[in-house]
């Protein structure tokens, strides 16, 4: 073996080189003589016995490589500091002092940024030496400013010294979690002060001190702050005269604790960011008790003196706290602490809600949210519960009954883990993060760092998800069970029923029109027509009629809570509230689509401005194909930039789908129904109720989106003269049967330019059909569309892009019987038309076999259909009603059909179609089923089609399992336009048992 080999199993025991870092090899180079001088490359062992030590010390790092590369740079940062000493005072000091040792190592493995800090300033280690009385140096949160420079200078680096002390404590186990957080506000205390004291000291001379208060909120006001954390204020002066100079002291303050620390963030004062920075006590007063919103008085649980005129910040807390304390008994209270809680949750993005510790569902927030509306509603008689940190208000909650202690212990070791995982991952870069990562390297850091290890049968990644899951379903469990508990709704009781009405007889009605929440509706209410400006007094006339529309939706508050979100988008917009008052039916029908569908309400609130749609019936039509092709390139072709050109091609798609929604949701709307003019003056349906037309209609939008995406990504590349290129749609886009949701399922086929080799031509087709898929997957505020290549030829193992010759082949000598299945729906997309015209004809004798299907091949399709009923439906799905793979439902119908094209297609040409429905009418023309069959199995499909897309469209999200009972139910059975959910659930079984009977007939002939 080699030495560079023997260094790297050698220096691999301690964890050298084993996670992506500087490698063995380099670890050799940091340790060896030229190095550290802690390893003998000559016989690969330490040094001696106290570079052994040390080496043990650095394995036990979270990331050895990056405490070995930090040590490194501090030593060499410490040798040009110091040139005429030849040894490290550092090493030796490493070596002497355990202590030491091990916090140092235990920061430089975990956070880069306090080890980039003491690259920088190399003469700074001393602070994490162990005491004289063999303790190690204190962690309190305390500020040594005893050092001669400019304040903020001296502030800024005693404060990194402090912090540098506190995560050492923190992180060789020196200080809990409690500790820590109170450390880190002590320290911002200390921080705001000294930051106060510079600020008071450059006032102009003869400048009165004013008695100006600083009032910490949020995690500082609870003592429970994080490493990185904007800190949260409130300036409180005492009397008008001193307003200016406060406001200046209060300015400067947040300078300078912006060059030293963190951000100080004041926008949890009266009327927020647009209100004055300073107020007087009276001032407070007066704003709180007239104008205040549940959630200030939620944030004022943790309100705390924290800097400046102590005296006056508790006068402040002390006069507030009657209106704190009867803040639960304002009729919103608690359905305001729960929309909030929702809102935190509806604004993450989707794709970080299962990553966010913080925010997420089973986060920090579930936690904290419902400790403080406990505290709200309890408080009030119970002193003990005005504690401003979450801990010990949770503590004091299980103490006095209010929370089970075995509930109360969950949520302890929840929020202790949750804000251990925050405390580390802030650490690592010093960085505002409450992000999970996904990186294998970044996760098996997080792992090491929260002291996972790997255990027989799982990685010490494993180990943490593991936990992580348990914590966060225990918390969104009990975040749910204190949260929405019977006990706290009687505090929500809203005396009101209506704009015009006595609050007891709003109260009365909004009970009547079925609001399962009235302290929510009449929030959104006040919310929508407080005040007397133009826009309230429009809503006021609007909302009632909007709440009876509201009223006939499975969930009426959810519609309410939907127009609340558009109307915040729009209200100030001129036309918003004149084409709602004054454009007929447009009022109605944006209530009946906010009310019905989650998944149009989302794009609403994407695009407000889409709700124009609903005033002209012509809006409300399906752009045809061609015309939506050519929108669609036009709009791609102002933009050279291929990602901005794919940018305006999604906006485009995501207003069409709209269209598409609205137009399905209303079809059955009664008088709201759009009806576009007929050619002999009168008006028709719109029949989009007809689910072929929806999807076609959405077919269409999908083909125009990959067209111009494809102009975008030819465009991107190097022209290759005489290539053709030409994309097939396949599976539900081949069909015309698109949902709401589908992905893209898409052959790729190229052809060479003549006398052309196939490499170059290969290459250039593969990369602009990466391209392609690149442009639509880039992350957007628009619905994501997915192209999916799958169904190509060895599926997923097998090239992205083939040749035409190559296809031809390939069919011609491997394949097999189900992929002559799938291409019964193949057809072309868009690319080079005579390319995949060329295509298609290449296939028709695959899909449509002359000879029809052998007796082999028959059990074959027979076979992978039981195969795919019984393995694809998902665990605990009830296969009476699975739309897809239930009973009598989409696949049993297109399964059968596909069979009677493979065995008769080659014959009857009148099979030879891509829509189910089509090539079932042509069998039963021609004898092949009977027509009774043939109705039963087109009634099955179309139903589990209708009721596919109705629970995409309420629920806002995929879904196949249409439930026995609750709200999606009704929903569904809403916008089928049916009345009774029984009596249409009896049907949906009696019309999927005969469909089945009638597929089984089929396949058995």
């Amino acid at each position: 073996m080699s030495r560079p080999a023997r260094a790297a199993g050698r220096l691999a025991r301690y964890g050298f080189g084993t996670d992506g870092g500087v490698g063995a090899t380099r670890a050799d180079d940091l340790l060896g003589p030229d190095g550290l001088g802690l390893w003998r490359p000559d016989v690969q062992e330490p040094a001696d016995d106290r570079a052994a030590e040390l080496l043990v010390a650095l394995s036990r790092a979270a990331d050895p490589d990056l405490a070995l590369r930090q040590l490194h740079r501090v030593v060499e940062a410490e040798r040009r500091s110091a040139p005429e000493h030849s040894a490290s005072a550092l090493l030796a000091a490493l070596a002497d002092d355990p202590g030491l040792r091990r916090r140092l190592i235990a920061v430089l493995g975990a956070s880069a940024a306090l080890g980039d800090h003491l690259v920088a300033n190399p003469d700074q280690w001393p602070t994490l030496r162990t005491e004289p009385d063999g303790l190690a140096p204190t962690a309190e949160g305390r500020l040594d400013l005893s050092d001669d420079g400019p304040p903020v200078a001296v502030l800024r680096r005693a404060y990194r010294l402090a912090l540098l002390r506190i995560a050492a404590a923190d992180l060789t186990g020196g200080r809990g979690l409690e500790q820590t957080m109170a450390a880190l506000s002590a320290l911002a205390d200390a921080t705001l002060a000294a930051a106060y004291e510079i600020a008071v000291g450059e006032l102009p001379e003869g400048t009165a001190r004013p008695r100006l208060a600083v009032v910490a909120m949020g995690k500082c006001g609870g003592d429970e702050l994080n490493y990185v954390s904007d800190v949260d204020v409130i300036f409180v002066v005492a009397e008008d005269d001193d307003l200016a100079a406060a406001t200046t002291v209060a300015t400067r303050l947040i300078h300078v604790c912006g060059l030293v620390a963190w951000p100080v963030d004041a926008a949890l004062r009266p009327e927020g960011s647009r209100g004055p920075l300073v107020r007087t006590l009276a001032s407070h007063l007066a704003y709180y008790r007239r104008w205040a919103r549940t959630w200030e008085f939620q944030a004022l649980l943790k309100a705390r003196p924290a800097a400046g005129d102590l005296a006056l910040g508790r006068e402040w807390i002390d006069q507030l706290a009657p209106l704190v304390w009867r803040a639960a008994e304002r009729p919103e209270a608690v359905e305001d602490v729960r929309a909030m809680r929702r809102r935190i949750i509806d604004n993450i993005p989707p794709k970080e809600q299962e990553r966010e510790i913080k925010r997420g569902p089973g986060g920090l927030r579930d936690i904290e949210f419902a400790v403080q509306l406990l505290q709200l509603v309890h408080g009030r008689g119970d002193e003990s519960l005005r504690a401003p940190g979450t801990i010990p208000a949770l503590r004091a909650l299980v103490a006095g009954g209010y929370v089970g202690r075995a509930d109360g212990e969950a949520l302890l070791r929840g929020y202790r883990f949750l804000r251990g995982v925050e405390h580390r991952l802030q650490l690592q870069g010093l960085r505002r993060t409450h992000t999970v990562p996904t990186e294998p390297t970044a996760l098996r850091w997080l792992a090491a760092a929260l002291g996972h290890t790997a255990t027989p049968g799982r990685s010490a990644v494993e180990e943490f998800r593991a936990e992580w899951v348990t914590h966060a379903a225990e918390v969104r469990r009990l975040h749910a069970k204190l949260l929405y508990r019977p006990l706290l709704e009687s505090v929500a009781r809203v005396p009101a029923d209506g704009l015009r009405l006595t609050p007891e007889a709003a109260r009365h009605r909004l009970e009547i029109l079925g609001f399962a929440d009235p302290a929510g509706a009449l929030r959104h209410l006040q919310a929508l027509t407080g005040g007397v400006s133009r826009t309230a007094a429009i809503q006021r006339t609007l909302l009632p009629v909007l709440l009876s529309e509201f009223a006939d939706a499975p969930e009426p508050d959810r519609g309410l809570l939907n127009y609340r979100q558009v109307s915040d988008k729009l209200g100030s917009t001129p036309w918003y509230l004149r084409l709602l008052r004054d454009s007929g039916p447009v009022a109605r029908r944006l209530a009946r689509v906010l009310s019905s569908s989650r998944y149009a309400a989302d794009l609403l609130a994407r695009d407000p401005e889409a709700l124009r749609l609903l005033a002209e019936e012509s809006e409300l039509i399906p752009r045809p194909r061609a015309v939506l092709c050519e929108g669609f390139a036009a709009a791609a072709a102002r933009h050279a930039d291929p990602v901005e050109a794919t940018r305006a091609i999604r906006a485009l798609r995501r207003r069409e789908l709209v269209r598409i929604a609205c137009a399905d949701l209303l079809s059955r709307a009664g008088s709201l129904a759009p009806s576009p003019p007929r050619a002999d003056g009168g008006r028709a349906a719109l029949g989009l109720a007809d689910v072929t037309a929806v999807g076609t209609a959405l077919a269409g939008i999908t083909d125009a989106t990959l067209a111009a995406a494809l102009r975008a990504a030819r465009a991107a590349q190097p022209p290759v003269p005489g290539l053709r290129f030409a994309v097939i749609g396949v599976g539900r886009l081949g069909g015309y049967e698109s949902n709401y949701l589908s992905d893209a399922d898409v052959l790729f086929v190229y052809d060479p330019p003549a006398g052309a080799g196939d490499g170059v031509a290969g290459t250039a087709a593969r990369t602009i059909a990466e391209e392609l898929r690149r442009l639509l997957g880039v992350p957007a505020p628009d619905p994501p569309l997915g192209v999916d290549a799958d169904l190509r030829p060895e599926g997923r193992q097998g090239p992205l892009v083939r040749s035409l010759a190559a296809y031809t082949q390939y069919y011609a000598r491997w394949s097999k019987v189900w992929e002559a299945q799938a291409l019964l729906r193949a057809r072309f997309v868009c690319g080079d038309a005579d390319l995949g015209a060329e295509f298609e004809a290449m296939v028709d004798p695959v899909r449509y076999p002359a000879d029809g299907l052998t007796r082999e091949q028959v059990v074959e399709i027979r076979r992978i259909k039981a195969r795919v009923e019984h393995e694809r439906l998902p665990r605990g799905a009830d296969p009476a009603t699975h739309t897809k793979l239930g009973r009598g439902g989409l696949a049993d119908v297109e399964w059968a059909v596909q069979l009677l094209q493979l065995r008769h297609a080659g014959t009857i040409p009148a099979l030879r179609g891509t829509r189910t429905l089509d090539a079932l009418a042509a069998a039963r023309d021609a004898g092949l089923v009977d027509p009774t069959d043939a109705t039963e199995m087109a009634a099955g499909w179309t139903l589990a089609a209708q009721v596919r897309n109705a629970l995409m469209l309420v629920r806002g999200r995929a879904g196949d399992q249409l439930r026995r009972h609750g709200v999606e139910l009704a929903g569904v059975v809403r916008l089928l336009g049916r009345d009774d959910p029984g009596e249409f659930l009896d049907e949906y079984l009696r019309t999927g048992r005969r469909s089945r009977a009638a597929m089984e007939r089929v396949l058995d002939s």
